[in-house]
């Protein structure tokens, strides 16, 4: 795996190293020591699926609170997604700073969210799936989110979103409390 840091702290771009053949491929898409080596820490302890019918489609952004904020690690299985992450977190020195990248099925990219930041996808395609392997089982009652289109953040989106759920459409604006 290459695991390249991005101007947010502790957040990664995981990149598979495939082993090709006439029959296809075969890679690792999670190793414990290659990513403790690279200082990110994912003990994976859930797997979630999110399949987006149309292109358009907007989740996010969200979090998980404190006691248990939610490291993740995010690909594309299928179709593509502009995937962003958002760094929530006060004490950080790319507070209130967001990254994109475009994660297809056939660049085999994944992003690592570390605890404490917000995270939300457009998909690009129909049919997008997308995987998530989470560091932390979900707790309904400190589920987050912030709005998408926040002017704090900024977020350059590539498209204007043609679907969106209505409690993502609705977050309040980022007061940083």
């Amino acid at each position: 795996m290459i695991i390249t840091p991005l101007n947010i702290q502790g957040a990664a771009i995981v990149e598979i190293q495939p082993l090709r053949d006439d029959r296809g491929f075969f890679a690792r898409s999670f190793c414990e020591q290659e990513f403790q080596d690279a200082g990110l820490a994912l003990n994976v302890v859930q797997s979630n699926l999110s399949h987006n019918k149309k292109k358009g489609t907007l989740r996010g952004m969200h979090f998980q609170a404190s006691p248990k904020p939610d490291p993740k690690l995010v690909s594309c299985i299928q179709g593509s997604i502009f995937d962003v992450v958002v760094d929530l977190r006060k004490d950080s020195d790319t507070y209130c700073q967001w990254h994109g990248v475009e994660l297809t099925a056939d660049n085999h990219k994944a992003l690592f969210v570390p605890p404490g930041c917000a995270h939300g996808f457009l998909t690009l395609s129909d049919d997008a799936l997308v995987h998530y392997q989470m560091g932390e089982v979900f707790v309904p009652e400190l589920a987050r989110g912030v709005r998408w289109d926040d002017p704090t953040f900024a977020i350059k989106w590539p498209a204007q979103p043609l679907s969106i759920a209505e409690r993502d459409a609705t977050y309040a604006n980022f007061t940083g409390e």
